[in-house]
This record gives C-alpha cells, sequence and structure tokens, in this order.
C-alpha cells in the first residue's frame, strides 16, 4: 500500500502548490499554538485552505480542547480535516463528533511511551484516524507538535498493530530515517515539518529526497 504524506507547517499559497506538486496528499496548516514552529493565522489558514484543489486533504491543527471551541475554528477556518493536538476529554471528542460529523477528525497521540496505546478506545469511536507525535503535553509550555524528535517507533508499531483506524507517523522524519520508519511502524501516512525546512522555509530539495525515499521504501522487498 501506498504511504500517504502530509505535509504540515505551509504557510503560503506558494508552499501549498510547491508541497502538491512533489506528491503531497495532504496539507497541514498549523492555528495558534503555545509553542511549535509553523503558526499563521486563521485568516491565512482559511485563505490557503479555499484554494486547495481536490482531492488534496486540508488539516487544520488546533490547540483548543473543548468541542464548541474546537467547532468555531474550523467553522472560522473551513478545511477539510480537523487535527486536534491536545489530548481532550474523550466526552469533548464525542461532542465534536456529533458538532462536526461532516468534517474529519484526526487525534494526535503523543508518544511517550507505552501507555499511548490505553488511548486508543478512548478516542477510536469518535475519530476518523489517529496520528502518532512526540510531544509533551504536560511540559510546563505544553509541545504539541513540531518538535523535531523522533520518538520510540517499536511503541508507535504497536499502535498501529492495535488501532482500528489509519495512523499517521510525525516526529523527526526526514529522508534519512524515514524508511526505517516505514518499515518497522507500517503507518497509513507521514506527517512532516522540519525535516523538509531550510531556515523555516519548504525546501525543494529535501521534499523531493523525502518522497523519494517514502516511494522506495513502499516498493516490494
Amino acid at each position: 500500500m501506498r504511504t500517504r504524506l502530509k505535509v504540515c507547517c505551509i504557510a503560503s499559497p506558494d508552499e501549498a502548490r510547491l508541497a502538491i506538486a512533489a506528491g503531497a496528499d495532504a496539507l497541514g496548516l498549523v492555528g495558534a499554538m503555545p509553542s511549535g514552529p509553523g503558526v499563521i493565522d486563521d485568516v491565512r489558514i482559511a485563505r490557503i485552505a479555499a484554494q486547495v484543489p481536490p482531492p488534496i486533504a486540508t488539516f487544520l491543527l488546533t490547540a483548543r480542547t473543548s468541542a464548541e471551541d474546537i467547532a468555531a475554528h474550523v467553522q472560522a477556518t473551513q478545511p477539510g480535516t480537523v487535527q486536534v493536538v491536545a489530548h481532550i476529554a474523550p466526552a469533548e471528542s464525542q461532542r465534536l463528533a456529533q458538532l462536526l460529523p461532516h468534517t474529519r477528525r484526526v487525534q494526535v497521540i503523543h508518544v511517550e511511551g507505552p501507555q499511548a496505546l490505553e488511548l486508543i478506545p478512548a478516542y477510536a469511536p469518535f475519530v476518523h484516524a489517529f496520528l502518532l507525535d512526540s510531544g509533551r503535553p504536560g511540559a510546563a509550555i505544553p509541545e504539541l507538535g513540531g518538535t523535531g524528535r523522533a520518538h520510540d517507533w517499536a511503541v508507535s508499531a504497536a499502535f498501529v498493530r492495535a488501532s482500528p483506524l489509519p495512523v499517521f507517523l510525525a516526529g523527526g522524519l526526514n529522508p534519512s530515517n524515514v524508511g526505517d520508519a516505514i518499515r518497522q511502524v507500517r503507518p497509513f501516512g507521514l506527517d512532516l515539518c522540519s525535516g523538509v525546512r531550510t531556515d523555516g522555509r519548504l525546501d525543494p530539495a529535501k521534499l523531493a529526497a523525502f518522497v523519494a525515499a517514502v516511494r522506495a521504501a513502499d516498493q516490494p522487498a
């Protein structure tokens, strides 16, 4: 199966076009966060999302934690998918499914240890996919993505095996390690930001190298 590719931290229509031309299946648009790169304002998110052609998916990354606030963020920006980057209360996830029945919902799980697998049954009934990242939501200044760090892929592989839903893998991916990540974890898709950027800008050469490494890893042994 072809590994899907989501390019995150898209900052402009030009970056969106560059990512799509390179083979991205989805684009990540980062709303206000307590820390991390790629944040743009909601007006720009809405403008970029409106210009993305089908079948490319648009993901709003939101750090809001109540269903009503998340739904309002989606209403303001009009993405096709909302990516919830905080470990929100499962009751809020259930409520969000009621408020946004026609919006795809992705729950981020920050992999800090094997206990990440315990969150699968809490969210699985209410979302369409999971995304595994390397944040530290309990830090003094919460890290909810964009860390550039890899986490324990053995835990991620176990999560993929246990999950009834598709799973994206994020965190410290780059052209040199993505092949190993695919072979070990077998995710549905990959999510990347810092690994294909130079001085904060999307780097065409790094992006092309990353896509080539993904396609090579997808080939049968």
